[in-house]
Formats: structure tokens, sequence, C-alpha cells
């Protein structure tokens, strides 16, 4: 069982009573289907730190291979869908409103797996009784999406504030795994951000990425190519570093599942979505 309980905030008040419905018959056309889901975003985001905001989309992971099962179901419904980006990212589409159907991140290096369908609380979101993205998995996800225009080190500050003492921290350091500065960054602003809360994250956390931040200074300079892995954090703000100073592009190293033309693709969109963002990115 998940030590988490869901507030389970209904946020009735903060969706257009219409876009609700849209949201509502969703949720239940899936539960019907018996096809696995889990919400995310600001509906998650509330169940865990009690922050009410409104929204524009519902952000719902899926496993990628339910894409087109659930594609057909939504088409029966009357409603579009879109493959918009195969590496991470589909929609439903009801009108101009739309509900995000996520197996990926937009890096490339969180993909819906297994591991996050397990131990997941229960809530009533829009009336709907469904399963939730982990509080973990919800971290993991944010922890990359660091653009101008959206910065999602606030929502990880809140996660920690509200349920640092109760998270998964093992899997969680293992989740990271090369990625683990990234984790560190964030802990070290959360020890700023909440001062009086750092002894929420246990030392044995802070110790280990410690210790490999003092191991690594010691370390021979690499030799490898010169890799920016700003790239995994933002896809516009290190374009300079890869097209212009020769950088290798940490999104087509192991570290990201993404190819060159979804690269391409990705960085064509930028332009086409200004000045809006999409859910979950970089």
């Amino acid at each position: 069982m998940s030590p988490f309980t869901a507030l389970a905030p209904s946020l009735e008040e903060e969706v257009d009573p219409r876009v609700a419905d849209f949201y509502r018959q969703t949720l239940r056309a899936l539960n019907g289907a018996d096809i696995p889901f889990l919400v995310g975003g600001t509906f998650s985001h509330a169940c865990y730190t009690g922050i009410r905001r409104s929204t524009k989309d519902l952000d719902l992971f899926i496993h990628r291979e339910d894409y087109e099962r659930i594609a057909q179901l939504m088409q029966r419904h009357g409603w579009r869908t879109e493959l918009t980006h195969p590496h991470w990212l589909a929609k439903v589409y009801d009108g101009p409103e739309f509900i995000d159907l996520i197996f990926n991140s937009g890096n490339g290096v969180t993909p819906v797996d297994k591991r996050w369908f397990r131990g997941n609380c229960r809530a009533e979101i829009l009336g709907v009784p469904v399963l939730i993205a982990n509080a973990e998995d919800s971290l993991l996800s944010k922890a990359f999406i660091m653009e101008r225009e959206r910065y999602d080190g606030g929502d990880i500050a809140h996660l920690l504030e509200a349920n640092a003492q109760r998270l998964d921290w093992a899997s969680l350091l293992e989740r990271f795994g090369p990625h683990w500065r990234v984790l560190l960054a964030h802990l070290t602003l959360f020890g700023y951000i909440y001062p009086g809360q750092r002894h929420h994250i246990p030392d044995w956390v802070m110790s280990r990425l410690m210790e490999r931040l003092a191991d690594e200074m010691h370390e021979a300079p690499a030799t490898h190519e010169n890799v920016c892995a700003g790239t995994l954090l933002s896809r516009e703000q290190y374009l300079h570093d890869v097209e212009r100073l020769g950088y290798v592009d940490g999104r087509l190293t192991g570290a990201s599942s993404m190819t060159a033309e979804d690269v391409a693709l990705w960085t064509a969109d930028i332009h086409a979505r200004k000045p809006h963002c999409t859910a979950g990115e970089p």
C-alpha cells in the first residue's frame, strides 16, 4: 500500500463545467475499458500538496503500448486523437479542449513503465475514482523541466515540503541513476527554500549524493566527446551549444531514447507552440 493519502480535491471550481464534463467522460471511458492510466499534472499535485490552481488540460500517464487502444476508444466517443510527438506525447481533443496522454518525458529520459503503477493511491477526480501518479514519479518527471517559460522547481519544493518524510528515497535515487546531479540540485534548493525543513531529507540521501560529488571531483578529466546535457533540461536554451559550439546533444546519447528525428520535430515545435507551453516539458 502507498503511504500517501490523497487529499482528493474535486477541482470542480478550477475547471470550466463543459471542460470538466469532457474530462469526466474520458476518465469513465478508460475505467470502463479497464485500460491502466494514472492522473498527473495539476490534479495529482493538488492531491499531494493541497495547492489548487486552474489548469488548461488533464495529464494522464499511460503505457505506450496502450495508446492505439485508447485512441480507438476515444474516437468511438467522438473525440479526435493525435500522436503529437511519437517519442512521448499524444492528445485527445474535444474541440479546442484537450487531454495529454503521456508515455515518456519530452527529453526521452523517463518512460512510463510498470514501476509507475505500483502502490498508487486512489482519489476521486471530478467525481470519478482514479489512481494518482506516485509522488516519486511526479518529482522525477518535473525535475527536468527548466525552460525559460516554465520551471517546475517550485512544484518539486512543494512536493518535498509536504511529502519528503514519506518518499521511497532508495527508489528515487535508483530512478535518477546517472542524472543524480539533477536530484542533488533540487534537494540543495529545497534546503535553501525551507531551511527549517532540511532535516526532512534523510541524512543518508544527502551524504550519498555528496559522496558521489566528491568522488567525481577527484576523477580524471573525461576523455569522451564534449556533451551538453542541458538539452535534457531545456529543449531551447542549449540549442546554441549543439548547433554552433560543437557540443554533442545529450538527447542523442544513451541518456535518452530520442532519435535525431524526434529532436528535430521537438525543436520545430518550439516556435509553433509559443507563447503557450505543453505539459511535461522539456
